[in-house]
């Protein structure tokens, strides 16, 4: 398997900004089904470039980033309301996510000790 962190950085932002103009042309396609299909959203994204800036990005600058507007006149502009289907794929898929998660985290807590004696000895 590639090593996603090996990916060059120039590379990795330029296909971000491609990303990010891709969902900023797609305004037909809402959030709620982007939740539902993928597991996450404009939303996450912006809120993933908060988390990445340690600070030195705001939620609604992020945000903005994202939409390419402020994310109110976005919503007013392209927003609908979600149908109760599209509401409830986008929950299952945030159940997903979640449990993801939660292996990922036992994964991690787990490690090196989960592993059998003769991974961690080869002598054994």
């Amino acid at each position: 398997m590639a090593d996603l962190n090996a990916l060059d950085d120039k590379i990795a932002a330029a296909a971000f900004r491609h990303l990010v103009r891709h969902l900023r042309q797609r305004s037909d396609v809402q959030n709620v089904d982007l939740m539902g299909e993928a597991g996450f959203c404009r939303n996450c994204l912006a809120d993933w470039i908060e988390e990445a800036s340690k600070g030195s990005i705001d939620k609604a600058t992020a945000r903005e980033l994202v939409y390419g507007m402020p994310q109110d006149v976005w919503k007013a502009k392209h927003q609908l309301p979600a149908s109760p289907e599209q509401l409830a794929k986008m929950e299952a898929s945030m159940r997903r996510n979640a449990e993801q998660a939660e292996l990922d985290d036992a994964l991690d807590d787990s490690f090196p000790a989960s592993d059998p004696p003769a991974i961690l000895d080869p002598s054994r």
